[in-house]
């Protein structure tokens, strides 16, 4: 696998999200609590989606996956930097942990089960990226 990185660079830090989430599906927009500390959703022309904590869920979901925990690119990312969510898939996808990624503006939200997650950070750690 390629590196993004030059050997002087140092790898990006990678923040733990503190608490559980949830993936779901939601019949409308006023069904989400929109004041809750930690969500995001989107919208297309088949779905409306929703990433949140786990006791935010609305109380009614077309479809629910619980039992996520997260972890972010610490600090805001430029957008001409290429291939930081491709070279992290691919470290977690060798050691066969599959992810649900969700981008910000800002940077990327990589999501994995909670039975993978210490897992994911240590293979990250040992790549190089520095846990926060």
């Amino acid at each position: 696998m390629i590196s993004i990185f030059t050997e002087e660079e140092q790898k990006m830090i990678l923040e733990r999200i503190g608490y559980e989430l949830t993936v779901c599906k939601v019949r409308k927009i006023s069904d989400i609590k929109m004041d809750s500390e930690f969500f995001f959703f989107g919208r297309t022309d088949e779905e409306l989606s929703l990433v949140c904590k786990t006791e935010d869920v609305p109380s009614v979901t077309t479809e629910r996956d619980d039992g996520w925990r997260g972890f972010r690119i610490k600090g805001i990312l430029d957008f001409s930097l290429i291939g930081i969510l491709s070279e992290i898939s691919g470290i977690l996808a060798e050691n066969r942990i599959g992810i649900f990624a969700v981008s910000t503006y800002n940077t990327d939200y990589i999501l994995v089960k909670k039975e993978n997650f210490e897992h994911a950070l240590n293979v990250l750690a040992s790549k190089g990226y520095e846990i926060a």
